[in-house]
């Protein structure tokens, strides 16, 4: 019997490349993930080591908590000038840049021989962090097409999540037990894996960048992005007006033992990991949706947490709850400034970087203010829920705001991937 073999087709052709292309992305994906773990280890990790650093220096505490204000400044002020000054440097180059930039920052704080030099350590570190989370959430969405880019984001996002979950309990392990630095040793190690990762696996850029400072601020402009990047801070802040003081509200009101609180943070990033998947893969699908439901639960949520603090059942649920909800924010809102920010994409995505740290400190401020007024352990959680709720007001009024047309991006070929980079 003769056996009919057939030609490879166009369409063989065009299946096996988009094959290529999706395992390259995941990769790609895989190696921004890994860096994001790293750097997101070195953020969280001094809150374990506050302690042993106090007494390496002979510091107050008070004075070792500068180390994670410190951090976020560095994020806030220095990510958006970084970015602004590495406008025309292509993608990759970028990437290895701010790398190297994070693994200097922790290897002078792996040798600082005073306390001032850790801090200006952590600073350098955090300077890189806020402009590679917008190049790399950037460089994501280039990766997929667009109905894809939240969960994209996501992915990237993943690191930063499990570095809440294991980085941070890891680094302060090492820290105690080996010492403050070798723990930031390991990130050094950490973070030499994910710039071979991003070396290595990272397309480089299809043509040639031709941002200028005045475009990219020119959306800055615009009704939609301001929405969309003060509902980050203050929508997404909310969650750490509660999350700041949540161990002495699970031990002082709840009534957990000091002992229950690891596993208790374990429920707590078990919520971060599957908030930030679902957020991201709800995303692609219903994005302003997505924004809203997640910011009425999370509101719900810490409203709860903190009526319902001495339930103990009620108190591990709503721990996931929150999690899930404030976490599944980040890539919804991150893909929303990168939808109204159309071409100018790499100011608006740092800045919304800046904006979700931002938040953050002014939630715990908040927090920390209504404990000074001497409102009890349960306070921040509403504090938090106002805030949230402040985000909400402010996104539902600028959601349905279009940006100018002129800022919007180029429509591409239906169903195509419209990637910015290739593969080199």
């Amino acid at each position: 019997m003769t056996q009919v073999t057939h030609a490879p087709s166009a369409v063989d052709d065009r299946e096996e490349a988009t094959s290529h292309t999706r395992r390259g992305s995941s990769w790609t994906l895989l190696a921004l993930a890994v860096s994001a773990f790293a750097i997101g280890t070195t953020e969280f990790m001094t809150n374990g080591l506050l302690l042993t650093l106090a007494d390496e220096f002979t510091v107050p505490v008070a004075t070792t908590g500068l180390l994670s204000t410190g951090y976020s400044a560095g994020v806030v002020v220095g990510g958006p000038i970084l970015a602004a000054l590495t406008l025309r440097t292509p993608r990759k180059r970028l990437l290895v840049i701010l790398l190297a930039i994070f693994i200097a920052g922790n290897a002078v704080c792996a040798i600082a021989p005073s306390f001032g030099v850790l801090m200006a350590g952590r600073f350098v570190s955090a300077i890189s962090h806020g402009a590679y989370f917008g190049a790399a959430a950037v460089v994501a969405a280039s990766l997929v097409p667009a109905q894809r880019r939240a969960g994209a984001i996501a992915f990237m996002f993943t690191g930063l999540t499990l570095a809440n979950v294991l980085g941070m309990p890891l680094g302060t392990f090492v820290g105690q037990r080996l010492g403050w630095r070798e723990a930031f040793g390991l990130v050094v190690v950490l973070g030499l894996v994910g710039l071979a990762g991003v070396l290595v696996l990272t397309p480089a850029d299809r043509a040639a960048v031709t941002a200028r400072l005045r475009d990219e601020l020119r959306p800055f402009r615009s009704l939609p992005v301001w929405g969309a990047l003060i509902t980050t801070a203050i929508g997404f802040g909310g969650l750490f007006a509660s999350f700041t003081y949540i161990t002495p509200l699970l031990t002082t009101v709840t009534g957990f033992s000091p002992g229950a609180l690891t596993w208790l943070l374990m429920v707590y990033g078990a919520g971060l990991v599957a908030g930030n998947w679902l957020g991201g893969r709800a995303a692609d699908r219903h994005p302003n949706a997505t924004i809203a439901v997640l910011l009425v639960l999370l509101i719900a949520a810490l409203a709860a947490q903190s009526a319902l603090a001495e339930v103990p059942a009620a108190a591990v649920v709503l721990l996931f709850v929150v999690g899930a909800a404030g976490f599944g924010l980040i890539p919804p809102l991150q893909n929303r400034v990168l939808a109204v920010a159309g071409n100018a994409a790499t100011m608006i995505s740092t800045a919304n970087i800046a904006a979700f740290n931002f938040g953050a400190t002014v939630g715990s401020l908040a927090g920390a203010a209504t404990l000074g007024a001497g409102l009890g352990y349960t306070a921040p959680g509403y504090a938090g829920a106002v805030m949230s709720l402040a985000g909400l007001a402010v996104f539902a009024l600028t959601a349905r705001a279009r940006t100018s047309r002129r800022h919007r991006p180029a429509p591409a070929p239906a169903g195509a991937p419209e990637p910015a980079m290739t593969r080199r």
